[in-house]
């Protein structure tokens, strides 16, 4: 069967950092590595301080390629101080629950507390159910929180709902090109054309918005990690 091949002599590159936040156990790490590795490990342990993963995805209409540097933090109490220095600078965060635990929803309010207080304004934010899977033990309802995503964009908070099974897959993939297509991709690639125009370094730092990747790069060392 023929493919259509993609015409890359329009393809536009971009980085940006993405962090992952919430309780310990609820499944970040699992979340990162379907993404990153499409694996599962039932065994896999709690993260330590934080790891480090990159991936990139394609946003067809845009003809865009996205790199995300993701930081996949501790849930545990003791690592809680140290999560501003991931978030800091971040273009995007997840905030991640387990469907079956309604501890965890509120443990992901919390986080969604401290981003509107210490992230930057134009972050993009998911609040992630994970655990899809076991739907039949679910806790969580999807209507309470739609409810509390409104009252959030009634306040003027960009925030994204999704719910996936890092498990088996569902809506993983479809959760990072959600982000993907949330991010300002071409505030970002004008603000570095602008840069090139007047003959400083491409790339630049992560605000406004990201690293331009058109030029090739030396692909960058990542870390083992966690859960």
């Amino acid at each position: 069967m023929a493919t259509q091949q993609q015409d890359t002599s329009t393809q536009r590159f971009v980085q940006f950092k993405l962090v992952l936040l919430g309780e310990s156990a609820v499944g970040k790490s699992s979340i990162v590595h379907r993404f990153v590795k499409n694996t599962f490990d039932d065994a896999r342990e709690s993260t330590i301080g934080a790891a480090f993963l990159t991936q990139s995805i394609t946003i067809p209409e845009s003809q865009t390629t996205i790199k995300f540097e993701i930081w996949d933090t501790a849930g545990q109490e003791r690592y809680k101080s140290l999560a501003p220095m991931y978030y800091r600078n971040a273009n995007a965060a997840l905030c991640v629950y387990d469907i079956t635990s309604r501890n965890s929803f509120a443990k992901a309010q919390d986080w969604i507390k401290e981003l509107k207080k210490q992230a930057p304004s134009e972050i993009v934010v998911a609040l992630v159910g994970n655990k899809l899977d076991l739907e039949e033990a679910r806790e969580v309802e999807s209507d309470e929180v739609d409810e509390y995503i409104s009252e959030l964009q009634s306040d003027g908070f960009k925030i994204l709902k999704a719910e996936c099974s890092a498990k088996n897959g569902d809506g993983v993939v479809e959760l990072f090109e959600e982000i993907g297509r949330a991010l300002p991709v071409e505030e970002v690639l004008a603000a570095n054309a602008n840069r090139s125009r007047h003959g400083e370094a491409g790339g630049g730092g992560r605000r406004p918005g990201g690293v331009d990747l058109n030029r090739p790069q030396r692909a960058q060392a990542q870390s083992n990690s966690c859960c």
